[in-house]
């Protein structure tokens, strides 16, 4: 049993020396070009990015404006229960309560609405800075372009961020224009 075991391991350690050693001489006779992009950068300056960030801010403002205004019509009743006879009181409590669950409700929709769209717009960003990434790569003639967040190092010469982000401006402000 032990002489199968290990037939069984030599056999493994040959079929992976033999699939290993064309991947290691493969890498070593690379010439193709790589170079990798600030994620981050492109994502934060791109014009996209910036125009939406003003519309997700507008938005979260009417939210916020809306969510006051219940916020104190539920203060106005709850301040006029003590001048209240009492069964005046228990349908004017009743009033708080379904008040309160309302405000509480719209409250859960409308942040789970403002985080769905706020998720697909960053979502069809991330994917034309992916669209120009590659378009730049195929005209570049490179072979890997890379993220650098999964970088250690990045020579800064290998760095093609800048000339994405203006791709992007560029045509972001060309279909601004229409």
């Amino acid at each position: 049993m032990k002489s199968l075991k290990g037939l069984v391991v030599v056999m493994a350690l040959v079929l992976a020396g033999m699939f290993a050693a064309p991947l290691v001489a493969q890498a070593q006779d690379f010439k193709g070009k790589v170079a990798y992009v600030d994620l981050g950068k492109l994502f934060d300056n791109y014009g996209k990015t910036k125009a939406y960030d003003k519309v997700l801010e507008a938005d979260n403002t009417k939210f916020q404006d809306e969510r006051n205004k219940k916020i104190e019509a539920v203060r106005d009743l709850q301040s006029k229960i003590a001048a209240l006879k009492d069964d005046e009181k228990a349908k004017v409590e009743k009033d708080i309560e379904k008040q309160k669950a309302d405000l509480l409700e719209f409250d859960r929709q409308k942040r789970t609405d403002l985080t769905k769209a706020r998720d697909e717009k960053v979502r069809e960003i991330l994917q034309e800075i992916e669209k120009t990434v590659g378009e730049y790569a195929k005209a570049g003639g490179y072979s890997f372009v890379f993220n650098d967040r999964v970088l250690i190092y990045g020579a800064d010469t290998l760095n093609i961020t800048e000339p994405i982000l203006k791709n992007l401006n560029e045509a972001y402000d060309k279909q601004a224009k229409k």
